[in-house]
């Protein structure tokens, strides 16, 4: 295990991540769109939608029965002469007979002249007559105007996320379109002379690039839509050619790579000049990091290697990008370790774990190419950076994958 102690200037992980969320949180104010109703579904809506009629919208049947007046019932069994039918989409208008009954079914609107609807299970009939057997009081099993939401009552709160159950009665109401706020529009930038497209042959000294893909999965799943994702060779000229559609074309943008302290690390020689942040952060896997702010547009950068890369995205962009979609905040617990733990003084380590009954266990070492085996994973283990021996049962912070 790498025991190298954080650099003395390090960031803290609290420290980066509020960085991260300084250059974030205006996207909250984001431009609002009328989004169809059938688009709706996972986005957040941006105003109150107040409903624009009343619901029920009118007075009708909750129950296939037979509409009466309530006095008609004083004794029972009664058996009442039919006057007709009433269907559900029926335009309404029929008016019930004295001391008669009319056949309705739910959802068909109330004739007048009747009070309470008996439901057919109470009933017996020839076709001519019902004979009803037990009573009931005017209002029973009748829907009322209003009695679900009036006109011009909140009906879906700003800032809720839109399920199937907002859309059903956003329906219900008529509406075809709300206002949600704009997704958060991002582009990915890889780098590195060592990366190829996954289908490519690798050549020598070649792997396949697996952070664009990964880092755009992580951010769909997140509330974020993706509008690129691109790759850089180290050259600073075909850097910046990228970066720059990159930044017209998104509201941030995520790169990989190129952040540490190497001979070519083109994130960092080409965005430090242009007041670009890069520093360590004091945590294992993820310590290179980066924040700039280039044409207006705020540019994360993470190290290249493929766990660093996910887990700086966990930890420190993931919390705010959900809130600012309006996604739950992402389940933290508190479990025992199955497994003992060393760990490097000075770092704040993300161990990748999988919860048990009993605790959680470690699927891997520390290493930060470990691809592999954090796909075993579900939960990231927070070790403090002042642990350095843990046993087996100590009690641990996880958070969900």
């Amino acid at each position: 295990m790498n025991t190298r102690p954080a650099p003395a200037s390090a960031w803290s992980v609290e420290a980066h991540r509020d960085r991260v969320e300084q250059l974030l949180r205006p996207l909250a104010w984001r431009a609002i769109d009328r989004a169809p109703l059938t688009a709706a579904l996972g986005r957040r809506l941006a105003e109150d939608v107040l409903a624009p009629v009343d619901l029920p919208v009118f007075r009708n049947s909750a129950m296939d029965g037979y509409a009466v007046r309530a006095e008609s019932l004083a004794t029972v069994p009664v058996t009442l002469p039919l006057a007709g039918v009433i269907a559900a989409g029926d335009r309404g208008g029929a008016t019930l007979p004295p001391g008669a009954a009319l056949k309705i079914m739910t959802g068909a609107p109330l004739p007048t002249g009747a009070d309470c609807v008996v439901p057919v299970e109470d009933t017996g009939t020839d076709g001519v007559t019902v004979t009803i057997e037990q009573a009931r009081a005017a209002g029973d099993f009748v829907r009322e105007p209003g009695t679900d939401v009036r006109a011009g009552e909140r009906l879906v709160a700003a800032g809720t996320l839109v399920a199937p159950r907002h859309i059903a009665v956003l329906a219900a109401v008529g509406l075809t379109t709300v206002p949600v706020f704009r997704p958060i529009h991002a582009a990915v930038l890889t780098t590195g002379d060592e990366l190829v497209p996954a289908g490519t042959r690798l050549g020598p000294g070649q792997i396949y690039d697996s952070n664009g893909i990964a880092l755009a999965a992580a951010l769909a799943a997140n509330g974020v839509e993706v509008v690129s994702i691109e790759h850089s060779r180290d050259d600073a000229a075909s850097f910046r050619e990228l970066l720059g559609a990159a930044t017209r074309s998104a509201d941030v943008v995520f790169t990989s790579g190129g952040v540490s302290k190497g001979d070519f690390e083109v994130v960092k020689d080409a965005l430090a000049p242009l007041g670009g942040e890069f520093g360590s952060v004091a945590m294992q896997p993820g310590g290179p990091q980066g924040v700039s702010v280039i044409d207006g547009v705020s540019v994360l950068s993470f190290p290249g290697n493929p766990v660093s890369t996910l887990v700086s995205f966990e930890v420190f962009a993931r919390p705010i990008l959900r809130d600012l979609a309006g996604l739950p905040e992402i389940p933290g617990y508190v479990v025992p370790l199955r497994d003992p733990v060393r760990s490097p003084a000075g770092r704040r380590q993300f161990l990748r774990g999988r919860l048990e009954a009993d605790g959680v266990t470690l699927v891997s070492g520390p290493g930060s190419h470990l691809i592999a085996a954090m796909a075993q994973a579900d939960v990231l283990i927070d070790i403090p950076a002042a642990a350095t021996d843990l046993a087996v049962g100590t009690s641990v912070e996880v958070r969900e994958l």
